[in-house]
C-alpha cells in the first residue's frame, strides 16, 4: 500500500510539470457532454433542498378529549398526508397537566385556562356547552329550573377546570359562577358521558357540537339554555423560551384558527 502511494505521488507530479496551465479568466469552453452532467448536480441540489423544506421529527401535544374531536380529527388527516416524515402523539388528559414537567411540546385548554406565561394560540372557534338529557330521564325526573337544582347529574370534570375540577360553569346576565355537582355516577371523558346521558342516568354538561346530531334527532333534549355560557376557542399553549423544530413549527401554522 505504501508503495502505491508514492508511485501514485511521483505521476501526480509528473502529471503537473505536463498539464497546460488553464486560467480561470479562459475556462475551457462547455460542450454537450457537460450538459447531463450538470443537470445531474441541479438534480441533486433541488433534492437537498426539498429534504431541508420538508420538515420532519416527533410532536407531543396533551388535551382534552373534546378537543381531538372538535379541532383535530377533522384537520389532522391532511396534515399527516402532507407532511409523511412527522409523527404525532397526542395523550387525551381533562386535567391540568404540566407539558414542561412531562416533556410535551404543547398543550390544549380553553381559552381562558391557559396560563399567562405561556405563548398561546387559538386553535379553533369558540365552543359553547350545554346540559342535555334523554327524554326519559325527563319524563322522570323533570326539568332542572336553574343550575342549583338537585336532580340526578352525571358528575363530570369542568370545562375550563378554572373553578374546580367538578364544577359546572354557568353564566346569566353577564355574570359568570360555577356550581358543584355531586352525583351517583364519575365520568372523566366526554363520549361516555353523553352516552350515559342518552342511556338516561343524569344530566350531562358537554359541547354542543357533541350533542346537536342527538338534539336534532330527539334523543336528546337541551336544558338551562338560558344559563349556559360560551367559552373562547381551544388554544395551543407552549414555553415562550423553547426553540421550536421544524415539525412543531409547521403543527403551529397548520392548526391555527383561521
Amino acid at each position: 500500500m505504501a508503495r502505491f502511494v508514492a508511485t501514485s505521488a511521483k505521476d501526480n507530479r509528473e502529471a503537473r510539470r505536463l498539464a497546460p496551465f488553464r486560467s480561470f479568466d479562459n475556462p475551457r469552453p462547455r460542450t454537450g457532454k457537460d450538459k447531463p452532467h450538470f443537470e445531474s448536480i441541479a438534480a441533486g441540489i433541488n433534492a437537498i433542498s426539498a429534504l431541508r423544506d420538508k420538515p420532519s421529527g416527533d410532536v407531543r401535544v396533551v388535551c382534552p378529549d373534546d378537543a381531538v374531536e372538535l379541532v383535530f380529527r377533522r384537520r389532522l388527516s391532511a396534515f399527516l398526508r402532507d407532511l409523511p416524515d412527522v409523527t404525532v402523539e397526542i395523550i387525551v388528559d381533562n386535567g391540568f397537566t404540566n407539558i414542561v414537567e412531562r416533556q410535551f411540546d404543547a398543550g390544549v385548554r380553553l381559552g381562558e385556562a391557559v396560563a399567562r406565561d405561556m405563548v398561546a394560540m387559538r386553535i379553533g372557534p369558540d365552543v359553547s356547552y350545554s346540559v342535555v338529557a334523554s327524554p326519559d330521564y325527563l319524563e322522570r325526573h323533570g326539568p332542572p329550573s336553574n343550575p342549583q337544582d338537585r336532580r340526578p347529574q352525571l358528575r363530570q370534570p369542568s370545562a375550563s377546570n378554572v373553578r374546580g375540577l367538578y364544577a359546572r360553569e354557568f353564566e346569566r346576565d353577564g355574570r359568570g359562577f360555577s356550581v358543584r355537582v355531586e352525583g351517583q355516577l364519575t365520568l372523566s371523558n366526554i363520549a361516555p358521558a353523553i352516552d350515559a346521558a342518552l342511556d338516561g342516568i343524569g344530566l350531562a354538561y358537554v359541547p354542543t357540537d357533541l350533542v346537536l346530531q342527538h338534539v336534532e334527532r330527539g334523543r336528546l333534549r337541551q336544558v338551562l339554555s338560558d344559563w349556559c355560557p360560551t367559552f373562547q376557542g381551544y388554544h395551543l399553549y407552549y414555553p415562550s423560551r423553547r426553540n421550536p423544530s421544524p415539525a412543531f413549527s409547521a403543527f403551529v401554522d397548520a392548526f391555527r384558527h383561521r
